[in-house]
């Protein structure tokens, strides 16, 4: 790619899959200088990237959930003796 020095701060777009963000850290890594991104937290080879203008768009929000979340949705779910009696009791079309 181009000869640009990539920095800390910078936005920046990983061409061959479209991946843009701004570069959180560089490490120099077994004689590779690469570039971590803030929407991925992946690390990325310097020379591999270009430096884009304007805005990035946000990283999408991952659902995450606690145990006690987990757990009540757990709690909610049918016990697998009930699904299986609902399970024996199907007749007519599609049951087999």
């Amino acid at each position: 790619m181009d000869d640009v020095a990539i920095r800390t701060g910078m936005r920046v777009r990983y061409p061959r899959t479209g991946t843009a963000g701004t570069v959180v850290r560089i490490e120099e890594i077994r004689g590779n200088t690469f570039a971590e991104m803030d929407t991925t937290g992946l690390f990325y080879r310097t020379d591999q990237l270009v430096p884009i203008e304007g805005e990035v768009e946000e990283p999408k929000k991952v659902r995450t959930s606690s145990d006690i979340t987990d757990y009540e949705r757990l709690r909610e779910t049918e016990s697998s003796d009930d699904m299986q009696d609902k399970y024996d009791q199907v007749t007519g079309v599609g049951a087999g």
